[in-house]
């Protein structure tokens, strides 16, 4: 079966909207509405992927009425995937959608949002911006990507003095997957998996969720609020909510193609075990956690 990353994004909306902490949601909700009536609130969203975090802000109502909202992210399929795929949200949910050379314009009865989208790896993007200018840095399931701390000080660049960083979805030390098939084989399963996370050649953490409190505070920020936002994926009734199987192949190729000829697991045995889980989905039988963390944080003012 050949997989689809943007489709991935689009199946895991469901996941995350169920994941996302709810007071930490609340806190940046309470942030923002004082916002000033008739001044745009700057956003930028690095990792953007396809803009379903935007499609979920949107639909939450979490913004302001005035939004410049930039998407960052270093993949052309999602930024194309991105701009058709907003643009038909948008219409479908009320807003007269105008495209234009940089992005697109959404326009509600009481709402005008403008909406940019840059193909660019994030530091680079950082890069090209001459001067702290955004009210709220968004980083939604990318930061435990990341060589940290370093790539935390520079993402914080980006936001002007006591602007706000929704960091979200940051994975935190554990995956589950059950029923258990062998025990020794999937504790080595999961155990390797997590060592691929912290061995990258680009950076990551297996355990970013815990050491962003770490390194929050080093990169000149204070923490506003933090809370678990843990995927919990099961069947109901022997089916999945929304694409929630496809979300799980997802899962299951991302341990294919971290752990495949790992020299320390069997290959037939790593085969079978994916044969039988993928069954598991197939059969509505699979239930996949994995713990994460989410943050609210506030840049301080310069000393």
């Amino acid at each position: 079966m050949e997989l689809s990353f943007p489709r991935y994004l689009l199946a895991k909306q469901s996941v995350d909207d169920r994941a996302l902490n709810r007071v930490v949601l609340a806190d940046l909700q309470d942030a923002l509405a004082t916002w000033p009536t008739g001044q745009a609130l700057r956003v930028v969203e690095v990792g953007a992927g396809i803009g379903t975090m935007l499609a979920r802000l949107l639909r939450w109502n979490i913004l302001p009425p005035q939004v410049e909202y930039t998407l960052v992210d270093e993949m052309q399929e999602n930024i194309d995937f991105a701009r058709q795929w907003l643009a038909e949200w948008g219409a479908q949910n009320g807003f007269q959608v105008e495209s234009n050379p940089g992005g697109l314009r959404f326009a509600g009865s009481k709402s005008v949002l403008h909406i940019r989208f840059f193909k660019m790896d994030v530091f680079d993007f950082i890069g090209t911006q001459a001067e702290s200018r955004y009210d709220l840095l968004v980083a939604h399931a990318f930061l435990d990507l990341l060589p940290m701390p370093e790539s935390l000080l520079s993402l914080f660049q980006l936001l002007k003095p006591e602007g706000l960083a929704w960091l979200t979805v940051n994975f935190d030390g554990v995956t589950s997957l059950e029923p258990v098939l062998d025990p020794a084989l999937d504790a080595r399963i999961e155990q390797l998996y997590h060592q691929s996370m912290d061995s990258r050649p680009s950076g990551g953490d297996s355990q970013s969720g815990r050491h962003l409190f770490g390194h929050i505070k080093q990169a000149g920020a204070e923490i506003v609020s933090a809370g678990a936002s843990d995927w919990v994926v099961y069947p109901l009734k022997g089916q999945y909510p929304a694409e929630e199987a496809y979300f799980l192949r997802f899962i299951l190729h991302f341990f294919e193609i971290s752990l495949g000829g790992h020299p320390q697991l069997d290959a037939g045995q790593f085969s079978d075990w994916l044969a039988r889980r993928r069954e598991q989905i197939e059969q509505g039988q699979l239930v996949y956690i994995a713990h994460q963390m989410d943050f609210l944080a506030r840049k301080k003012q310069p000393v």
